[in-house]
């Protein structure tokens, strides 16, 4: 008897609001040369751990996590995924900052400026 493997497709690590949407479509319209998107990750930084950080990718890397969105390709870094299952990327913009906002279950602490968060 031959068994067969099935696979499903696996939600996303994060999701990505319309919002979220818009800024990286707006992001890739003045991306410099050679990026082929956008790739969140959490280097170590601040005073709890682990920042978010958004920055423009000029390659795919082997272990990232591909989104693919109506205006570009959003990537998260394959170290960080476990550390943002289940969140939530928005872009907030009002009269006084602007800004991608992050939902993270995951998340356990963060400093009192924001700029950080344990797991």
């Amino acid at each position: 008897m031959v068994t067969e493997t099935k696979t499903r497709a696996r939600p996303a690590a994060v999701t990505l609001t319309p919002g979220a949407e818009e800024r990286i479509a707006k992001l890739m319209t003045s991306a410099p040369e050679g990026a082929i998107g956008v790739r969140l990750s959490t280097p170590r930084r601040g005073c709890s751990g682990l920042a978010y950080s958004v920055d423009y990718v000029t390659e795919e890397q082997k272990f990232d996590e591909k989104i693919e969105t109506p205006g570009g390709t959003f990537y998260i870094d394959g170290a960080s995924v476990l550390y943002l299952i289940g969140s939530t990327m928005d872009w907030i913009e009002d009269d006084f900052a602007a800004g991608f906002v992050f939902e993270n279950p995951n998340a356990k602490g963060a400093c009192g400026c924001g700029e950080s968060f344990t797991v």
